[in-house]
């Protein structure tokens, strides 16, 4: 890579995140800002700072057109593209609030959350999604617009049958004139709406402050600049892909680059080649399953290469972090590297410099495997409500069984039962139309409650629990879940795991089997792999429990898995029973199941004691 050359827009002088592109187009009109698929050309298009600009006007004259009031709320619900960053910057500077919604979340949800914050008018990607969106609006009365961003079979029927729809290559004029204005930077800039596992989603208020705030900080603590290119999969209404992976690039003037999709994401990291990757655990742990289930299958000498790789690689972090001194193992990481690293780095472009891993717990094996293997995986931490990030490891001092250090700016205490506490420029101005969920979650010192249960060494924090997660036995006992169950889904077996046992007298867990290794398993043990009631066999449940024991053997006494119930559908958005963000709605699942939790306690449990 070239020399990184820095060129950071100041908070002061973007004011507000409309300012940030034109800051942007004034600094480097030319430079390179995204690039995308067509698929009409089936080619990878560029746009420059400049061209973005010209379309971000064409978008703003549009809205400029309907009528809307500052402080009036507009959503969008579109897959990651140039037009998501266009329709944001148009409507920011008008003044506007916008509502980003998951593609990929329920019709009923994304309905709810149109109604309570009285969107007026709403962004689709297409026909299809708005066929499935629209009679779960039919009582909302507040949305006046709706603009299909592409057409498709059943479009013009649409269009005949609601006045409020347009499809947006007729929407939009043929020129604009973007607008600069100096807004105030405390205004209202966007209303995220969280997943809550439980409950419906609260609105998240978010000022222009709030997210520059925490981008530049974020800048200021990774060191970004003009020459990086990221590569964004991650879901533009996650606020962490918002602000670090669209906010943060502009201010810094990096290009981005979007994947078509989870599944072309090898691809688009070959022909990408990314300096910056965000990520969720989950995408690390499929790499890591696949890197895996490659070794099972090789020569013992090649798994015995592997591993070296990686304990020396580890080595060798561990030096240059100035954890350990020099030892001689580590003059064979030149033929290490390009025997064994190098081929498992070239799989992701082969130039990352910064992958950030956030939104949840990264396994440490996982960590230690690539980092070891030489990818500079760092770990960070955050909320939707603190804009989003808290923490985060920085490349000279990166420890990643934590999760960093606060962003320069941001404070952080340990309350009651260990609760990390945070206060910062990022910390929300609070829940729309709910003053009294901001009252639980903002105290009167005016300290951001997290719930999460943390220790702080050395400035660094590291999670420990969940308070609202924690299950207490009925010995007392309390259990943090979450490290167990990530650490049973590293198993090739299991898809997903949620440990259950509150006010019980041991620990369960329902498993979700890996429906492609389901029928080998079945035939091994004699069953029938269609049949529904395979998966109660007690034999086969015995059996199971120790790839369990095995993920486990190195946590506390307490983690001991007594009884399985095995399942094979998977907790999905669909299904109500994952959020949009991925995480299990602990309660829910509880609900579906509970006449199976019941069995596993009403039958004792599995072989006695362990």
């Amino acid at each position: 890579m070239q020399q990184c050359k820095e060129d950071v827009i100041s908070i002061e002088s973007a004011r507000t995140l409309d300012g940030l592109l034109v800051q942007r187009v004034r600094r480097s009109s030319q430079g390179l800002a995204y690039r995308y698929y067509d698929k009409g050309s089936k080619a990878w298009n560029d746009l420059t700072w400049a061209d973005t600009a010209r379309e971000t006007a064409r978008w703003q004259a549009a809205l400029a057109g309907e009528s809307l009031q500052p402080g009036d709320r507009v959503a969008i619900l579109l897959r990651n593209c140039p037009e998501w960053v266009q329709f944001d910057q148009a409507s920011l500077g008008l003044g506007l609030v916008v509502v980003p919604l998951y593609t990929e979340d329920r019709a009923d949800n994304a309905a709810y959350i149109l109604q309570d914050a009285a969107v007026k008018l709403l962004l689709v990607q297409d026909a299809g999604r708005w066929k499935r969106l629209a009679p779960a609006l039919a009582s909302n009365q507040a949305l006046r617009r709706v603009v299909l961003l592409e057409t498709g079979r059943g479009t013009t029927r649409l269009l005949r049958d609601d006045e409020r729809l347009r499809v947006a290559g007729d929407w939009l004029p043929a020129a604009g004139e973007l607008r600069e204005r100096r807004g105030d930077p405390g205004e209202l800039a966007s209303i995220v709406y969280t997943s809550g596992t439980t409950g419906r989603p609260k609105g998240v208020m978010l000022s222009h402050h709030n997210i520059l705030s925490i981008a530049h900080a974020s800048i200021e603590s990774l060191h970004c600049c003009r020459e990086d290119v990221f590569l964004s999969f991650m879901p533009l209404s996650h606020t962490l892909e918002r602000t670090a992976g669209y906010y943060l690039p502009l201010m810094a003037g990096a290009a981005v680059a979007y994947s078509r999709s989870i599944a072309q994401l090898a691809d688009d990291l070959q022909t990408v080649k990314p300096t910056v990757l965000i990520a969720v655990p989950r995408i690390f742990e499929r790499i890591y399953g696949r890197i895996q289930d490659k070794m099972d299958k090789g020569s013992v000498f090649a798994r015995w290469l592997f591993d070296q790789a990686v304990k020396v690689g580890w080595m060798r972090f561990e030096y240059r972090q100035r954890r350990r001194g020099f030892g001689p193992a580590l003059l064979a990481w030149p033929l290490l590297r390009k025997l064994i690293a190098e081929k498992v780095t070239a799989r992701l472009g082969g130039r990352l410099r910064l992958t950030f891993s956030g939104g949840a717990a990264l396994s440490p094996d996982i960590a230690r495997t690539f980092i070891g293997l030489g990818l500079p995986i760092l770990q960070g931490y955050g909320l939707t409500e603190t804009s989003p990030v808290i923490s985060v490891n920085r490349l000279d001092d990166n420890q990643p069984s934590s999760v960093g250090v606060p962003l320069p700016g941001v404070q952080v205490s340990i309350g009651k039962d260990d609760e990390l506490l945070v206060k910062g420029p990022g910390v929300m101005l609070g829940y729309w139309n709910n003053p009294a969920a901001t009252a639980d979650m903002i105290d009167n010192d005016g300290w951001l409650h997290t719930g999460d249960q943390v220790r702080i060494q050395d400035r660094h924090i590291y999670i420990t629990g969940r308070i609202k997660d924690i299950l207490v036995l009925s010995n007392g006992e309390k259990v943090p879940p979450g490290d167990m169950e990530m650490a049973m889904v590293l198993d090739p077996l299991f898809e997903q795991a949620m440990v259950v046992g509150e006010g019980k007298p041991y620990l369960s867990a329902l498993v979700v089997l890996n429906p492609e290794l389901w029928p080998g398993l079945a035939r091994e043990y004699e069953l029938d792999p269609q049949a529904r009631e395979s998966l109660s066999d007690r034999r086969l449940q015995s059996e199971l429990l120790n790839p369990i024991k095995a993920a486990l053997k190195d946590f506390p006494g307490y983690a001991k898995i007594r009884r399985i119930c095995l399942l094979l559908e998977p907790w999905t958005v669909e299904n109500g029973l994952l959020t949009p963000t991925l995480k299990v709605k602990r309660a829910k699942v509880l609900g579906r199941f509970a006449e199976q939790i019941e069995t596993l306690y009403a039958e004792g449990p599995a072989g006695g004691r362990h």
